[in-house]
């Protein structure tokens, strides 16, 4: 009798052990930040205004834009998107001059 409850008593000693003996994987090292795209003037306001390459174009070119009382309505939008809705603040010319000043960035 005693034979028959040591035996599974010690079997389940050992597994325990074993399990708990085994090491857990070493951490994989952190995945290199990805480089993010700088946005384009095909890229929403939004992300031209949160990029801090090209803030200062956006700025410069739609200044009026960007202090608009309803910039938050619209700033998920493009300027191509916007261009017929902003009673001429937007126009073809400045968006032609927009897209040449953040084409003429640095490369990454």
């Amino acid at each position: 009798m005693f034979t028959k409850i040591l035996i599974p008593t010690i079997a389940l000693s050992l597994a325990a052990g074993a399990a708990l003996a085994q090491t857990a994987p070493a951490p994989s090292a952190p995945a290199p930040a990805a480089k993010t795209a700088r946005p384009t003037i095909d890229s929403t306001i939004e992300a031209l205004v949160a990029n801090p390459e090209t803030k200062p174009i956006m700025e410069k070119h739609f200044a009026e834009v960007l202090a608009h009382a309803a910039f938050e309505q619209f700033k998920g939008m493009t300027l191509g998107q916007l261009a017929p809705l902003s009673g001429g603040l937007i126009t073809e010319e400045k968006i032609a001059a927009a897209d040449t000043d953040i084409k003429a960035l640095p490369a990454h």
